[in-house]
């Protein structure tokens, strides 16, 4: 391994070269979503409208992830504003969803996939609506135009969502509504098979006819709640319209010259401004990138702060969450002062940390349009298929984040009704000398924080370009899908030295 100054010279060959230009550019997780968007910026579109129609055709191409049936999150630069608004568009229990309904079927957790795992309300649809009321240059429904196309006469499903077609059949076999659009022959449809949806291009018709309404008070809605009927869910048509997404001043905080922006809580991305306050009182270049010391500062960074985290995160109707101290330089001073570059913490040493008194799959896009209006958005359906529910004639899979709630009433995120439930996505924006710098964002539940952060630290520390940094070899402490232990996992790029070095701090 190379260092100078700082930079891990094994990192810098990427496969790609960076994408540089002046008029506008459009990020997402599928080609066929960021075409889309290159053509609403080319009609003169505002870039809160790219977003729409990027999330509306990652709806369509990759099902797995996105949906109609999902929350987001989003971050806007407006020219003429001068500031960074937050949209904070993730939905609510149902009025009828207590704790009580769950331990009456004799259940210790929410389960994580079925009707009874959809208990929040969608809030995508009426978070595209509010970001084209107060952004919107261009006809609403020209922003589905591409969305209903795909679903209607399909395209070429990708190896990666083939793959996890196969990975879930059981899941999609479950409901003859899922099975009839995933399967063919009575098999997986496979790779550069066409996946045609013939009822989510009927939904995203009446979106594009009659507005959010459509889905909080329309057909659709009607035939959610037939489903939930029928399948033994606890939605209500209520609760649907009852519905609303909320403007928020977002939470920032400094790291060497830089503004750092995050969506509150009920998101995670507070936890990125404590991890980079602490990571702001070590000199990175000295220290260099992948080294065992660099890792290891990481991993213990995200495990002290986590711990406040995991203490405050949840609807702030619910609890009154200290900012000011969450987010001081005291206080990641007073938990710099656990860190030790010889030990690692265990878990049962983060009960010394001080107390703050009170007072799994993701789509990211951004967009940029010619003017310099920027969009930092970030959807999801949570676990890969959602809750795996596709209500009948819908084409769209109702998201499963209402089983992070916990049935414990003394829990932070216990469940009640009318209750916003503790979101892992979070939507990042940075600022230089006022202006847009850095638009960022990643998959990888509680891991996205840490992504976040490794993120800021090669462009702002390292000085790598975007590509550099998007390439580099990532790292994650904490649970993945399925593991019931928190680790320190490093990706298969990084070295056996590295690695080993890491693993010997003591425990």
């Amino acid at each position: 391994m190379k260092l100078v100054n700082g930079k891990n010279y094994s990192y810098l060959e990427t496969g790609r070269p960076v994408a540089e230009g002046r008029n506008g550019a459009v990020t997402s997780p599928h080609y066929l979503a960021t075409q889309t968007g290159k053509r609403i910026l080319d009609q003169g579109g505002h870039a809160a409208e790219a977003a729409i129609a990027v999330n509306a055709v990652l709806c369509v191409v990759i099902p797995h992830m996105a949906g109609l049936g999902g929350d987001l999150f989003a971050l806007v630069w407006d020219e003429k504003e001068k500031e960074v608004k937050s949209l904070n568009g993730s939905g609510k229990s149902g009025n009828q969803v207590t704790r009580e309904v769950y331990k009456q079927q004799d259940l210790k957790e929410i389960p994580e996939r079925g009707p009874l795992s959809a208990n929040t309300i969608p809030g995508t649809v009426d978070g595209w609506w509010e970001l084209h009321q107060h952004y919107g240059k261009l006809k609403w429904e020209a922003l589905f135009e591409d969305a209903i196309h795909y679903a209607e006469n399909g395209f070429p499903i990708t190896d990666k969502v083939s793959s996890y077609i196969q990975g879930k059949a059981d899941l999609l076999s479950e409901y003859s509504s899922t099975k009839k659009i995933f399967f063919k022959n009575d098999r997986p449809i496979l790779t550069g098979e066409l996946l045609v949806q013939t009822d989510l291009a009927w939904a995203f018709k009446q979106l594009s006819k009659s507005g959010r309404n459509a889905f909080y008070d329309g057909e659709i809605t009607d035939k959610i709640i037939a489903a939930m009927e029928k399948h033994g869910g606890l939605l209500v048509k209520e609760d649907f319209r009852n519905h609303t997404v909320e403007w928020e001043r977002p939470l920032s905080s400094s790291y060497r010259g830089y503004e750092i922006y995050q969506v509150k809580p009920n998101t995670q991305g507070i936890a990125v401004l404590m991890m980079l306050n602490m990571l702001e009182k070590n000199d990175l270049v000295s220290i260099g990138d992948g080294t065992p010391d660099y890792y290891h500062l990481m991993a213990e960074t995200a495990k002290l702060k986590f711990r406040f985290r995991d203490e405050w995160v949840t609807d702030l109707e619910s609890i009154d969450l200290p900012y000011d101290k969450l987010l001081s330089k005291s206080l990641s001073e007073e938990v710099y002062g656990h860190f030790s570059w010889e030990e690692v913490n265990r878990l049962e040493n983060l009960e010394e940390l001080p107390e703050v008194d009170h007072g799994r799959d993701t789509a990211y896009l951004s967009a940029v349009d010619k003017d310099g209006n920027s969009i930092s958005l970030i959807q999801s359906i949570f676990h890969e298929f959602g809750s795996g529910f596709m209500p009948e004639s819908c084409g769209f899979f109702l998201q499963n984040r209402g089983s992070h709630f916990s049935l414990d009433e003394n829990h932070p995120n216990t469940l009640e009704p009318n209750k916003r439930t503790f979101h892992t996505i979070i939507p990042g924006m940075a600022l230089k000398n006022g202006k847009p710098f850095m638009l960022f964002g990643a998959m990888g539940g509680e891991g996205q924080p840490q992504t976040q952060c490794a993120m800021l630290t090669k462009v702002i520390d390292f000085g790598y370009n975007m590509q550099q940094t998007i390439e580099a070899p990532r790292w994650l402490y904490g649970k993945k899908w399925g593991e019931d232990s928190s680790t320190l996992k490093l990706e298969g790029r990084v070295s056996d030295e590295i690695e080993g070095a890491a693993m010997k701090l003591k425990s």
